[in-house]
């Protein structure tokens, strides 16, 4: 760590992000396409859900970062969880475009921007904030897409990071 707090701060961000996106990636080249709908029950979300409800709110989230907020106008985050993507090429394309809004963007705050305030659902958060709240989100789902992988991969499924008792 150096001595510009934001500018760390922006690149341990970055990386966190980079880890998310990773893990879920590999967790998702082990399914099959039938796989991405699957729900453990009517309520739950299935993985095909979580990939267009994330994107959404990350280019929701990421667009127009400093100067608009958060929750923008157009976004229609009910439709988000309607599971209407049917390709799995369709669901990574959103996929992608969620991710490369949130990392050129954050690629493009700098260390005086971390103390700005911004706006999320009318709400003022500091970028920090705001950036720690959407860690919190996308690992939280995240973690839901790796255990709907795991479990329908089963015994098939190949580990993330170092396998037990190894």
């Amino acid at each position: 760590m150096g001595n510009n707090i934001g500018q760390d701060f922006l690149s341990n961000s970055i990386q966190e992000f980079a880890k998310l996106k990773k893990l879920t990636d590999k967790a998702m080249a082990q399914l099959e396409p039938k796989d991405y709908h699957w729900q453990p029950d009517k309520e739950s979300n299935s993985i095909a859900i979580i990939m267009k409800h994330l994107s959404g709110n990350m280019i929701s989230r990421w667009t127009d970062f400093l100067a608009t907020d958060g929750e923008k106008p157009n976004r229609n985050r009910d439709d988000e969880f309607i599971d209407d993507i049917d390709s799995v090429e369709g669901l990574m394309a959103a996929w992608e475009r969620g991710w490369a809004r949130l990392f050129e963007t954050l690629s493009g705050l700098t260390e005086e921007d971390v103390l700005k305030t911004i706006t999320i659902r009318n709400e003022p958060h500091t970028v920090i904030k705001a950036i720690i709240r959407q860690l919190a989100h996308y690992g939280n789902h995240v973690g839901q897409i790796i255990w709907i992988s795991k479990h329908l991969k089963s015994d098939a499924w190949q580990t993330l990071s170092m396998p037990r008792r190894k």
